[in-house]
């Protein structure tokens, strides 16, 4: 961060950030103490305006740190991440002389690579997997022969990287010079760096021989180039980014020194010492034999029966066709009492016997003869059916015979059908048959059927209200049901007593002129009836009955306002809601 943002800076824009975090809390708590003490909701809402105006106005005066810190931090955000702990490869060197081509050849990194210098202005990171570890490559931008203090905050970012991490360093020198430095002035720039290798492993990687190799060289540079590596005791090692050649072979190298330096760092520490202390290595002392071959092998080497005229599963194999084709002969080396079980169809032992033995011997010829059977009997039913639907060619006894069937058949249905309408509900009276009769027909059947009809005609007939007056009841109306009836005074006097009945009488009590309601029927007295009515009415007007004042139940559907009024009543300070005060 000192580098890339300049510390002193950095921490000034800090210190006045604080300052004003400190001012603005001093400024809520005089405020707060003021409005706690206001006289009314107008003063404290003008107490909460001003606090915010002069809250508002310190943080403006902080706008270029706040713009700075800003930029810093989208720029943290871009920067690579680097472990200082995993393994890491550093390429550093000269501009141009191949440092990113070799990291796009050897990580998943896409480093932009351009044919003049200062292409790459900041750290790039890449990630590569070697001996089943994950390493780290960072290539460095590109580093100038000058004093440090006149270094540029590009240089010094691989400055740093190079002093800070513990890692294995790749030095390239381009040996073509097509990078614009010549062999000495990048041996001069190895030179100034040097106190940077310290404690690291570095190698010395001469690229670009696809250009110019080593041994083309003149003799004074190959003698410098050998010179500066005897004397850094470093390793030379030759590559191409264009041909590829010893790409790989630099970078396991590297990866090699890198892993060894770490396994002797840890075993020259105090921890390695520690845990061979509480180690103890115990071997046993085994007395050195023989080979164990048993006689019937050492008889059958005197014999000359093993070697060329004994025949392995490979010989076989090659003499039926080779590998994929021979199937080797798993059977051969059972051990049964009889060495022609091996080959039975079923070759499954039970309890010392072939499962094949207890299987029937005639068992295809009895399968045979049950499918004939079975055939024979598919025909005869054949024959049955077609007789079925031929009954001109049956005779007198085969007709008589269905002929009893389907009789059978239909009176089971018939009783089916009965049963099953005698469960069924009851039809309506309506629908059921002859519903539409009228009165004389219905008298004229009974008749017919010798049932005595007299009365009947009187006594089914409709009553009708009485809506009309004594005189027209005891005028025309008596005269009518008398010429209906045709039963003379007498049936007139008998209609009239019935038309002063009780139920007639409760008719016309009623208020409204209508029939009891279902509920007053069973009350005999008019005084009953009209306590039933009282009653009914406190039971409405009460908490628990059903009147208008009735309290609300779980099963009420009621909307309720969803904003009271003391919650959103007044006007908000500028930005915000209304949903609170």
């Amino acid at each position: 961060m000192n580098i890339l943002y300049d510390r002193d800076h950095y921490k000034l824009a800090l210190g006045q950030i604080n300052i004003s975090k400190r001012l603005i809390d001093t400024l809520a708590r005089d405020y707060v103490r003021l409005i706690k003490y206001g006289d009314s909701l107008y003063r404290c809402k003008q107490l909460k305006r001003a606090a915010l105006g002069r809250m508002m106005t310190i943080i403006k005066r902080q706008k270029a740190s706040l713009s700075y810190l800003e930029e810093v931090r989208k720029h943290l955000a871009r920067l690579p991440s680097i472990d200082p702990n995993t393994r890491t490869l550093i390429v550093c060197g000269y501009p141009n002389v191949g440092k990113s081509s070799f990291m796009n050849k050897v990580t998943r990194a896409d480093v932009d690579v351009q044919p003049y210098a200062f292409t790459t202005k900041s750290l790039y990171v890449g990630h590569m997997d070697y001996r089943y570890l994950r390493w780290q490559v960072v290539d460095t931008p590109g580093i100038l022969d000058h004093p440090l203090d006149e270094r540029n905050t590009i240089e010094m970012q691989a400055i740093t990287a190079l002093a800070h991490l513990q890692c294995s360093v790749l030095y390239f020198l381009d040996i073509s010079e097509q990078c614009g430095f010549t062999i000495a002035a990048q041996v001069a720039l190895f030179e100034s760096i040097k106190p940077l290798f310290v404690n690291k492993q570095l190698i010395l990687v001469v690229n670009k021989i696809d250009v110019l190799a080593m041994k083309d060289l003149s003799e004074e540079n190959r003698a410098l180039i050998l010179g500066l590596a005897e004397a850094a005791g470093v390793e030379v090692m030759e590559m191409s980014n264009v041909s590829e050649e010893g790409v790989m072979a630099v970078k396991n190298r590297a990866c090699d020194l890198l892993l060894q330096a770490r396994v002797d760092s840890r075993l020259t520490g105090k921890k390695v010492s520690d845990v061979l202390n509480r180690l103890t290595v115990a071997g046993a002392d085994l007395p050195s034999s023989e080979p164990f071959i048993p006689e019937s092998v050492l008889a059958a080497r005197a014999a000359g029966l093993l070697g060329k005229g004994r025949k392995t599963e490979k010989h076989l194999m090659l003499e039926g066709g080779g590998a994929g084709v021979y199937s080797m002969d798993t059977k051969k080396g059972y051990l049964l009492a009889d060495d022609e079980w091996k080959y039975d169809a079923v070759p499954e032992i039970m309890d010392g016997k072939n499962v094949a033995d207890f299987v029937d011997p005639e068992i295809e010829a009895k399968l045979d003869a049950l499918e004939r059977e079975h055939e024979q009997l598919e025909a005869e039913h054949s024959r049955a059916d077609a007789m079925a639907s031929d009954e001109s060619d049956l005779d007198e006894t085969d007709s008589a015979l269905l002929g009893a069937i389907r009789e059978k058949k239909t009176l089971t249905r018939e009783a089916s059908h009965i049963a099953r309408n005698s469960q069924s509900a009851r039809m309506p009276r309506t629908a059921r048959q002859g519903a539409g009769r009228s009165m004389a027909e219905v008298v004229g059947h009974l008749d017919s059927v010798g049932v005595d009809t007299a009365g009947i005609a009187q006594r089914g007939r409709k009553r009708t209200r009485d809506r009309h007056s004594d005189k027209d009841r005891d005028g025309e109306g008596a005269d009518s049901m008398a010429v209906d009836g045709a039963g003379g005074g007498d049936d007139v006097e008998a209609k009239r007593q019935r038309s002063k009945s009780r139920e007639l009488s409760r008719t016309r009590s009623t208020s409204r002129g209508q029939s009891l309601g279902a509920s007053e029927r069973g009350l005999s007295k008019p005084a009953d009836r009209e306590k039933a009515a009282v009653e009914l009415k406190k039971l409405q007007k009460s908490a628990r009955g059903f009147g208008k004042h009735r309290r609300a139940g779980e099963s009420d559907r009621k909307s309720h306002q969803k904003n009271v009024r003391h919650m959103v009543a007044g006007k908000s300070p500028g930005l915000g809601t209304k949903s609170h005060r």
